[in-house]
């Protein structure tokens, strides 16, 4: 519990080095959560993190999270991470959060990877992927809020 006490005094005073270290812990739960205020901190310049995270983390979890917290920082740098992971993660788990957050994000550069998803061996992936779509569809189109649609893209 020490670990989280000097986690809470760091995040008080933003120091994303620290937790751009912890990124690396041994603790999946510790890089959970590393990567979690890494996104809190905000900024473009947090995406690279995030992505080694989704491409590297030996935890499925880990790299969940981080393929939510890229579709929820919106950012089009995200994009290639979220698509490759769409695509070749070897973990449903992920490649279904990946193709979510590929909606989220709301671009068209996310169609190529979500249209290779529709593929995918697992029906939730596809599901995911049909939905993510359907999304940006909704806000090349119709969008009038941009925030509704990040909310209703998965």
């Amino acid at each position: 519990m020490t670990l989280f006490s000097e986690m809470e005094s760091k995040y008080e005073s933003r120091d994303t080095e620290y937790f751009v270290n912890l990124l690396d812990h041994p603790d999946y739960v510790v890089r959970t959560r590393a990567t979690c205020i890494l996104v809190d901190f905000g900024g473009e310049d947090k995406v690279e993190y995030i992505a080694r995270v989704l491409k590297n983390d030996e935890s499925e979890l880990v790299r969940h999270e981080a393929a939510f917290s890229l579709g929820q920082m919106g950012h089009s740098t995200g994009i290639p991470p979220l698509a490759d992971a769409t695509l070749n993660d070897p973990s449903l788990f992920v490649r279904h959060e990946a193709a979510i957050a590929l909606g989220v994000v709301g671009s068209s550069e996310a169609k190529e990877a979500l249209q290779g998803a529709l593929s995918d061996p697992d029906k939730p992936v596809v599901d995911s992927a049909v939905v993510a779509l359907s999304n940006i569809r909704f806000m090349e189109t119709l969008c009038k809020n941009e925030q509704f649609a990040k909310l209703t893209g998965g």
